[in-house]
């Protein structure tokens, strides 16, 4: 996908693309390289996807290198919850974008990005049979368990704060997780 703005600073016309080389960055000593070739295929970037919180749900297909396929997520507001040490996978909607480290203007349009941290719902309560050999196990786990006071408080009030942990412009699903 092309802007339709002309390059004149190099003294050639071109179209002024989304690229992930090397080309237009200095050398080592500080001094500028020339151009001695065309951008290639293979070093083509894209525009961002982000993602933003919607209960319309919109991801969009990318044919990319080798014809393989990405999806890129425009909407979401489902995604997976995993908590580590319970060994547990839900999926959860998410409700707010809470903070990002790296842009609070992300936080102001609720965009979906790696690293951001959310706030996610209740899980959907999905029955699951499970045999009395795991549910040994489960029960045994729990009589050792210690939940930090914080995490005892987030599922008090029914709500989870997390981080996404998945690239959304890539894989359409919102994976996430919480440190304890």
């Amino acid at each position: 996908m092309s802007v339709q703005i002309w390059d004149y600073s190099r003294g050639n016309r071109k179209w002024v693309r989304i690229s992930r080389d090397s080309m237009h960055k200095r050398r080592a000593t500080g001094g500028k390289k020339k151009d001695w070739r065309k951008k290639r295929k293979y070093e083509l970037g894209r525009q961002p996807a982000n993602t933003k919180l919607s209960s319309n749900k919109t991801v969009r297909r990318i044919r990319v290198r080798g014809g393989n396929v990405k999806w890129c997520a425009l909407g979401l507001d489902t995604g997976n919850y995993s908590w580590g040490s319970e060994v547990v996978t839900r999926k959860t909607r998410i409700l707010d974008v809470v903070y990002n480290a790296s842009n609070n203007e992300l936080v102001r349009t609720q965009t979906l990005v790696k690293s951001a941290i959310v706030q996610e719902g209740e899980a959907v309560t999905e029955k699951v049979n499970k045999s009395n050999h795991v549910l040994r196990k489960l029960e045994k786990r729990q009589q050792t368990r210690k939940l930090d006071p914080h995490i005892e408080e987030q599922f008090g009030s029914g709500r989870l704060l997390a981080s996404i942990s998945s690239h959304l412009g890539i894989s359409w699903r919102a994976k996430s997780w919480s440190s304890t």
